[in-house]
């Protein structure tokens, strides 16, 4: 008898040396290596060299390549600017890598992949960039090369020199975001590049995936409940009505993997510490969101559910000066790069076209009847 896995849960689809997770423990290693160690004492720059070489660099060359592929072919950069100024962020995302995809005519796999995949991981923070910026009325901006991925990434978007702890903060968010497995947008990215389609492609695919609330979009409705609660002495009549009464999903806690206290949301709730002293907006809503955390834990604690790194990452995103509908694009640029590594150890070591069958509950033999007589 077929046995159905609903949301191909505990479905193993490939091998991977990239990420490890134990939920029950909290634990998560890239590489061999703990996030909190990586978080610490490393940089997205060597988390970049580290899952697609697999081992730690010994020198600043990838710093330099990146610094050398900002640029974007000019297309791209119209194809944003064409759209309205309301059009959905990862929509454009979509549509910038769908255009690379279209531009780059010659692209074959097991040709420099690694190297392709640093050249992409450059060009998605200047499509991310000219997202943010289309969208909030400003003229295209291209990256400068500088000593950090994060310092141009933000110098761009902001027209303005980042604080250190601007920087630190946005590094470190990149570096939680890079990669969790095989969550629905690389299972999608999967999917596409099992085909042989290009990396392009297979990563536009990953982004439809992750622009569901349930996915990408998980941080944006977190961050919305702490805007419709709005101040601090709120949370407990709200909770006890919007998620005691009225049973609505506490959005920001729960994971499908993590039955503890999601590690990477830790470290958020750290950033952010750094981030809110100076900024009483965002302030307030961790205070809220502290608040809401002690009653979702007292709650739903002794079910596994516990925060995920959704739950305070909007608070640092927004306290860099991000409005909420960026949120999803900031998780898209770090986890650009989980996807490209990924997809290159799916083709490159264990290739297979991706096609899984359904369980056909539906009528059995059915006899034709022309239209004239039914």
């Amino acid at each position: 008898m077929s046995i159905v896995s609903k949301g191909l849960e505990n479905v193993i689809i490939k091998t991977t040396s990239l990420t490890f997770i134990d939920g029950e423990k909290g634990i998560l290693r890239y590489r061999g290596y703990d996030i909190n160690d990586l978080v610490k004492y490393g940089s997205y720059e060597e988390t970049i060299y580290l899952m697609l070489y697999g081992k730690l660099p010994t020198s600043n060359k990838l710093k330099q390549k990146i610094n050398e592929e900002y640029e974007v072919p000019q297309e791209v950069i119209d194809a944003i600017y064409l759209m309205p100024r309301d059009a959905d962020a990862i929509g454009l995302l979509e549509l910038a890598t769908a255009g690379l995809a279209s531009l780059d005519k010659n692209f074959k796999w097991k040709e420099n992949d690694k190297e392709k995949a640093v050249s992409i991981m450059a060009k998605m923070s200047t499509i991310v960039v000219n997202v943010f910026r289309r969208k909030e009325g400003n003229k295209p901006k291209i990256p400068e090369p500088s000593d950090s991925y994060a310092k141009s990434f933000l110098a761009a978007s902001f027209s303005k020199d980042p604080t250190p702890e601007e920087i630190n903060a946005m590094d470190k968010a990149l570096i939680l975001y890079t990669d969790h497995e095989v969550p629905a947008s690389t299972t999608a990215a999967l999917v596409a590049c099992s085909t042989l389609s290009d990396m392009y492609s297979s990563l536009t695919a990953a982004l439809a995936a992750l622009k569901g609330p349930l996915h990408g979009g998980a941080a944006e409705e977190a961050f919305k409940q702490f805007l419709e609660i709005k101040d601090p002495n709120n949370v407990d009549n709200w909770f006890n009505e919007k998620i005691i009464k009225q049973k609505n999903r506490l959005m920001g806690f729960g994971h499908r993997v993590y039955k503890t206290y999601d590690p990477r949301a830790k470290i958020f709730k750290e950033l952010a510490t750094t981030l809110i002293a100076h900024n009483s907006e965002a302030k307030k809503y961790f205070e809220i969101a502290q608040k809401l955390e002690e009653l979702g834990i007292k709650n739903f604690s002794s079910k596994g559910i516990y925060p995920n790194t959704d739950f305070y990452s909007g608070i640092v995103f927004y306290a860099l000066g991000f409005p909420v509908y960026m949120f999803t694009a900031l998780f898209a640029l770090s986890r650009t790069l989980g996807w490209l590594a990924h997809i290159i150890e799916y083709v490159e070591e264990q290739h297979r076209l991706i096609r899984p069958r359904a369980l056909y509950i539906g009528p059995e033999s059915l006899q034709y009847v022309p239209i004239s007589k039914r």
